[in-house]
């Protein structure tokens, strides 16, 4: 670990959820959970920072005991820890339309977060009657998934990520975790530079790069580590654990946990 990041008092850490916190069986490890108490016990805040939404992730936080905000479908959602939504940022239905018509054209599978459902591989009749958080793609054909993401970036009105290498996500332009996590970072009165991000995906890249350490996980894509500035052990090893203790928990917490 660099000076630099030695030098980092961190108050708040964000996590991102499948291939992160969770391991392959879509679990919270025991040791992440014991070293996410221990960041607790510091006085550190922990915040789920996740593409899912708030009905999927919701109970992951209570089991945690978080008593702070999340950030959900990649920032198009903060909500308080007593369900109160703080922030809702919506992509325009005329959007969602026509990426359900490129899906279609593509036959690729798709789903859709509407504010109070997910819809998967279907879409309502009446598209313009729900308000829209984000639209998928699920592709696995490389130069298909090619093609859809060409057109996506030529209409230049989309926030364009991934939560898997097979995936494409969308939400309303300029909207991101580290957008959602500054107005966390406000809230709470601390600044980014106090943050630890951690993920594994495109989703995670501008959390991670705007935080004050950006961690990738052993399992990310390889973009995101080029990016994060440190890699911590897989979703599999405990890496969340592993992260809290080297470089967010004071050193004396740290050492003792080795």
């Amino acid at each position: 670990m660099t000076k630099k990041l030695e030098e980092k008092e961190i108050k708040l850490i964000a996590l991102d959820m499948d291939g992160t916190l969770l391991n392959e069986k879509g679990e919270i490890p025991e040791e992440n959970k014991k070293a996410i108490k221990e960041a607790h016990d510091q006085g550190v805040h922990v915040v789920l920072s996740t593409g899912r939404s708030i009905a999927t992730c919701r109970d992951h936080a209570k089991s945690l005991l978080l008593k702070t905000f999340l950030v959900t479908v990649n920032g198009s959602e903060i909500w308080d820890m007593n369900g109160n939504l703080i922030e809702r940022n919506l992509v325009d239905a005329t959007h969602i339309q026509w990426m359900w018509e490129l899906a279609q054209q593509h036959k690729a599978n798709m789903w859709a977060a509407s504010c109070d459902q997910v819809w998967i591989d279907k879409m309502p009749e009446d598209v313009s009657k729900s308000e829209w958080l984000k639209f998928g793609f699920h592709i696995e054909d490389d130069q298909v998934r090619e093609q859809v993401l060409n057109s996506l970036n030529e209409k230049n009105c989309f926030e364009i990520s991934n939560s898997s290498p097979v995936n494409i996500e969308v939400n309303a332009l300029g909207i991101n975790k580290a957008r959602g996590l500054k107005k966390v970072c406000e809230l709470l009165h601390i600044t980014m530079d106090q943050v630890l991000a951690a993920g594994d995906s495109l989703n995670d890249i501008s959390m991670i790069k705007e935080a004050g350490i950006g961690v990738a996980m052993g399992n990310a894509q390889d973009i995101v580590k080029q990016t994060a500035d440190v890699v911590t052990l897989t979703n599999n090893e405990n890496g969340v654990a592993y992260a809290i203790r080297k470089w967010a928990l004071t050193k004396e917490v740290a050492e003792v946990k080795k």
